[in-house]
């Protein structure tokens, strides 16, 4: 199960996260070059903190975290999105299988926990109902698991909350592909809630029984991140 794909369940919270990103390394999206160079000087202040294998940035007004490096690659060749758990039928979809599903294009503000939000981000996609519905769900699913390429991120959402209307698994932002550091080729948008569980670069679905805690749940985050509701540091 997902639960176990987590390594190292430590609380880290809000207040760590915004403690690092205080360092103000927002000024542009940092390679991997910039980041080995810079180690040295940002380690000791990030060191035992998972989340922070790279460099946050901004570009655009966006904030890009990864918890481990290299972000993960997408080959449109070899990118396989599988779907499975508590359905009747496992599948295995190519990118060009997922665009041919009913597409659903949205534009809603994008909101971090850390404080920070960019608006008016135009999303093009999929409904979830549309993308696990030939899997056909047994009964006895009542939340989704979306595990990530990135190594060792993975979060849950209810069936509900899969549901809302304004929910996606998108491929596009702003009339572009997904790019690598947003999460190419796909990523679940929630604009409900916080940030932390729309899962980029996402592989694999799975049909459970209940939620569990994702990656940032286990350091100290809420697991229902609704905007207004909650503070993301549980």
């Amino acid at each position: 199960m997902p639960e176990s794909v987590d390594p190292d369940p430590r609380p880290y919270g809000r207040r760590a996260f915004l403690g690092v990103v205080a360092l103000g390394l927002t000024s542009l999206w940092w390679g991997e070059p910039a980041w080995r160079r810079l180690s040295a000087v940002v380690g000791p202040a990030t060191a035992g903190l998972p989340g922070f294998d790279a460099l946050p940035s901004l570009t655009g007004g966006w904030r890009i975290y990864s918890v481990s490096w290299p972000m993960p690659q997408f080959d449109p060749e070899t990118w396989r999105l599988k779907i499975s758990g508590l359905v009747e039928r496992k599948l295995e979809l190519t990118f060009a299988d997922v665009r041919a599903l009913p597409r659903a294009e949205q534009t809603s503000n994008f909101h971090c926990v850390t404080g920070w939000t960019v608006e008016d981000v135009r999303w093009t996609g999929v409904r979830l109902q549309d993308l696990i519905g030939a899997s056909r769900p047994l009964p006895t699913a009542k939340a989704i698991a979306f595990v990530s390429a990135e190594y060792p991120y993975v979060d849950t959402l209810t069936l509900e909350q899969a549901f809302l209307p304004d929910t996606m698994l998108a491929y596009e932002m702003d009339g572009k592909p997904l790019t690598r550091p947003h999460g190419a080729p796909a990523r679940i948008v929630i604009p409900q809630m916080y940030g932390y569980k729309g899962v980029k670069w996402v592989n694999e679905i799975l049909l459970t029984e209940d939620v569990f805690d994702g990656y940032w749940e286990k350091r100290g985050y809420d697991r229902d991140a609704w905007l207004d509701h909650s503070n993301g540091y549980g």
